[in-house]
């Protein structure tokens, strides 16, 4: 009798694996890791597209953080060497493309499948005390005391530190860069005065500016921009035309697979993303923080990557920031793609 009842038991395991392993992706939890902190943008627009896409696919997709090393590169390693079978998510940006030239990852960006959210354009700003009013004071002072203003840009490699480069490059100015594993913490550091000035997105700084804990001089963008409550925040390429030889450049937020994980999974993933991005939560996000919306996956937004990494790795090269020639990963230079 216990060996009929011992036999019986396993066959009843056996056939609920069977029927585990023959379930439909997803058949359990998928988890998004961020490779920026908590809080700055990236973090933030896969926490909410997250929790629309864990309503359509059935089950949760939980964020996680793992901030740190050049241009990302501890969560970009981490979600790489993951099982390549869609349960890891890896939570990227643009900024991620430099990755490879910063030495942090040692593959191109085309191993990634993505999927583009959209994004927020940089801004300029200061603490609230400063006695910088406008971006033609903060150069002027930059010029009279270079090296000497302490200035932060997020993350080695990101979007905010090319930003800051080619605002120092563009106006022939230095500061003295203070480096942060991410927007929040940067942003933090202005506003406790360890340093004076900030480029983060406005997405990333508009309720701290609405709340007066900072202070923006000017967009990186060739458009002025209106924010609600504050008024209009001039466009720094009109400031100091000398900067539209390096800006402007935008953000692509959003989130990858590896590019080698099953097309069904993918098709999965890109179906769950996609409704998540037409969901009435997600464009009310957008519209009240100041997130023009992508929408682009797979191919197309490979597509944008690809200029980027050729954009942003050479422009690193070229300004001697970059670790690694980006001939020799392979990527061309803009223009030749």
């Amino acid at each position: 009798m216990k060996k009929s009842l011992l036999i019986t038991l396993v066959l009843v395991l056996a056939l609920s694996s069977l029927a585990m392993a023959a379930r439909e992706y997803p058949a359990r939890p998928i988890t998004d890791v961020v490779v920026w902190g908590a809080g700055g943008g990236t973090d933030t627009c896969n926490r909410i597209v997250a929790g629309e896409m864990s309503k359509i696919l059935g089950v949760n997709v939980n964020v996680t953080n793992k901030p740190g090393g050049v241009a990302g590169s501890i969560g970009l390693n981490y979600g790489y060497n993951q099982p390549h079978d869609g349960y890891t998510i890896t939570g990227l940006s643009e900024s991620n493309v430099t990755s490879a030239v910063m030495g942090g990852f040692d593959k191109r960006f085309n191993v990634w499948y993505p999927f583009i959210v959209g994004g927020s354009p940089d801004i300029v700003s200061v603490t609230p005390d400063s006695p910088y009013q406008t971006l033609e004071d903060l150069i002027a002072a930059a010029k009279e005391n270079p090296g000497e203003i302490r200035a932060t840009a997020a993350g080695a490699g990101s979007i905010h530190h090319l930003n800051f480069l080619a605002l120092e490059d563009g106006a022939e100015i230095e500061f003295n860069l203070i480096p942060y594993p991410g927007s929040s913490p940067a942003q933090n550091a202005a506003m406790t005065g360890e340093v004076s000035v900030v480029i983060t997105s406005l997405a990333e700084q508009q309720q701290l500016i609405r709340g007066g804990k900072l202070r923006p001089l000017a967009t990186l963008t060739k458009d002025s921009m209106e924010l609600e409550g504050v008024g209009t925040i001039p466009s720094g390429l009109e400031i100091e035309p000398s900067l539209t030889d390096y800006l402007p450049i935008s953000q692509a937020i959003g989130m990858a697979v590896p590019n080698d994980v099953p097309d069904d999974v993918k098709a999965k993933l890109t179906d769950a993303f996609t409704k998540a991005l037409e969901t009435d939560t997600v464009k009310d996000w957008a519209e009240k923080n100041y997130y023009i919306l992508s929408g682009k996956t797979g191919e197309e937004a490979q597509e944008v990557f690809a200029k980027l990494e050729s954009n942003f790795s050479w422009t690193l090269w070229e300004l001697g920031t970059a670790e690694v020639n980006p001939a020799e990963l392979g990527i061309p230079k803009p223009g030749a793609m």
